[in-house]
């Protein structure tokens, strides 16, 4: 055992540490200094059409807060959680020899949970674009 001191931290056990830390704060350092440089020296004249939101070369027209249906939300919410699912199916595919029968059966419940989840939105309207008046 050797005694605990204020050296350990750069002990040769772990050479790289010291140097990475080093480079971090020169880096971050240079960052700061650039950044405050670019906007102490950098020339301001504000205009009308700099002011303006760039929106890919096209202007503006009309009012930006434009209000999506929330059925739009549900869906992209609903395709997010069956997509995320996608990338565990996917890695079972990768381990399917591994697993054996006992994850293709895990696999198998996992699908069918899925499955009555896609069917109770489905009975619910959550996939239903139409708006109700």
């Amino acid at each position: 055992m050797t005694p605990n001191n204020v050296i350990s931290g750069f002990s040769p056990w772990e050479p790289g540490m010291f140097s990475l830390a080093l480079y971090t704060v020169m880096v971050l350092a240079l960052v700061g200094v650039l950044l405050f440089l670019c906007g102490w020296m950098g020339e301001r004249k504000p205009t009308l059409e700099k002011k303006r939101p760039y929106e890919c070369g096209i202007i503006p027209t009309g009012n930006a807060w434009f209000r999506y249906p929330v059925p739009f939300f549900m869906v992209a919410v609903f395709f997010l959680i069956f997509d995320v699912e996608t990338v565990f199916i996917f890695a079972w595919a990768v381990a399917f020899e591994e697993l054996g029968w006992i994850g293709w059966l895990r696999i198998t419940f996992f699908i069918m949970v899925l499955l009555l989840s896609l069917c109770y939105v489905w009975t619910k309207g959550g996939l239903d674009w139409r708006i109700e008046r």
